[in-house]
């Protein structure tokens, strides 16, 4: 399951914090050696402030009780440096614990700033303070206590760039914390001020766009709405662009809401096209799957993919997320697609045949025979679909759709009104002087004037 891993190619657009959960994940499902992980753990967390964390992970890989000097050292260096931040952000945290002298504050932040001067002696330092302070817990792992002072944070500060970064920690603080109602509120924020903001340079517009589009993966596959989110946001040009330029990889969770999603099917066409595009580039066997299926039409491959995709999906940390009923496990996102995916394969193989074989048909689903039997009744019925099941000869016969004699009637009448119109006009304004005034064709004879040569001309 190794092969289909994108932890390499998703970390290095997120914020190193962002990446232990996904390490986490990787160590349940024992898809590297736990060496390996514990490895990998410690070099992101040389950078962090959680050295408690890197003293456990140290002991754990190395079976010892012993740890390296530089990480006792580095310890008592967080912690004095704590102490100093706190202190200096002291004076405007204790004004903002007090819920009577926080209601002094208006929306006008350069009011604030002057208020909070001259009657209580904070000024822009300590604003600062407060931004370093909230960092560092955040580096400490402290997430609830950085979103706190990080949204406070925003509230005083006057510096756009400084506000962008601050926004960027309280979006990852609340995907840690897994509040996803609050976390979509922030991505949204952040988007609509990385799509309107003047970049010194395009490129690194398009980075800020990839880095939220790699976070949004947390939100949109634990949201209840993020199905839609996350086709709303990738489809659109210039978050699509930058997937195209930057980030490939992306296009498999594209596509996999896209497979799930059923009201936005309409999104395949589109979709496939930018798959097509880009398959000398990134390929796996979600977006293989649908190339098989809707471009070579080659069933055996689709079934193939097919197989390929589950495991896909119980490996991957965004998509194999699971879920416990009644005592038993599942991965229900894993249970939507393959549902989706036999559906589509259904649908495309009945638009070729009309007569199926029920049996041939379960190993194109990867099903047994009474379960693919079983789903077809259940989908003939739920979709009221133009098809029986002939249970002697085991096949799935298919409706002949006669279409409507009035609506194929209505669309030749519209097509021919438009054709002899315009052939009147041309035919006109060579015969006819300007001077004279043509009254239109009668719109009651327009298909007669074709069918029997433009009689009323």
């Amino acid at each position: 399951m190794a092969q289909f891993d994108l932890t390499a190619s998703v970390s290095p657009f997120l914020d190193r914090h962002l990446v232990f959960p996904l390490l986490e994940f990787l160590q349940d499902k024992q898809i590297y050696s736990d060496d390996q992980i514990l490895k990998a753990k410690i070099e992101l967390l040389a950078k962090t402030n959680m050295v408690d964390y890197a003293m456990d992970i140290h002991k754990s890989l190395y079976h010892t009780e012993d740890v390296p000097q530089d990480m006792v050292d580095r310890r008592v260096e967080v912690v004095g440096r704590l102490k100093v931040l706190e202190e200096s952000a002291a004076p405007l945290i204790s004004f903002l614990q007090n819920p009577a002298l926080v209601q002094e504050l208006r929306s006008d932040k350069q009011f604030n700033l002057q208020m909070l001067q001259e009657r209580y002696q904070i000024g822009s330092e300590q604003i600062e303070a407060l931004y370093q302070y909230a960092k560092f817990q955040f580096e400490c792992g402290n997430y609830s206590g950085a979103s706190d002072y990080l949204y406070q944070y925003r509230t005083l500060c006057t510096n756009s760039d400084r506000s962008i970064s601050a926004l960027w920690g309280k979006l990852a603080c609340e995907i840690l914390m897994q509040n996803w109602d609050v976390a979509t509120e922030e991505l949204n924020r952040l988007k609509e001020i990385i799509d309107s903001k003047n970049f010194a340079s395009p490129l690194n517009q398009l980075q800020q766009r990839t880095w939220l589009m790699h976070w949004s993966l947390f939100i949109f596959f634990n949201h209840d709405n993020g199905r839609n989110g996350i086709i709303d946001l990738f489809f659109s040009e210039r978050y699509l662009n930058a997937i195209q330029t930057n980030a490939h990889h992306l296009l498999r969770y594209l596509a996999t809401a896209a497979i799930v999603n059923k009201r936005r099917r309409n999104m395949l066409k589109e979709l496939i096209k930018v798959i097509q595009q880009e398959r000398y580039t990134y390929s796996d066997p979600v977006t293989e799957f649908l190339e098989c299926l809707y471009v070579n039409y080659d069933f055996e491959g689709a079934q193939q993919k097919l197989r390929e995709c589950e495991e896909l999906i119980v490996s991957d940390f965004f998509l194999g997320k699971q879920s416990s009923e009644n005592g038993f496990v599942t991965i229900p996102l894993r249970d939507e697609f393959m549902e989706n995916a036999r559906l589509f394969i259904f649908e495309t193989y009945c638009r070729i045949h009309q007569c199926i074989d029920i049996g041939m048909l379960s190993q194109k689903l990867n099903m047994n025979y009474d379960d693919a039997e079983r789903w077809i009744v259940n989908l003939i019925r739920n979709a009221r679909l133009d098809a029986k099941i002939d249970s002697k000869m085991g096949t799935v016969v298919m409706g002949t759709q006669h279409p409507n004699v009035y609506v194929i009637f209505y669309a030749l009448e519209s097509i021919i009104r438009h054709w002899v119109f315009d052939l009147s006009g041309s035919l006109f304004d060579h015969v006819v002087p300007k001077s004279i005034v043509v009254l239109p064709l009668n719109p009651v004879c327009y298909s007669d004037c074709l069918l029997l040569r433009c009689r009323c001309l």
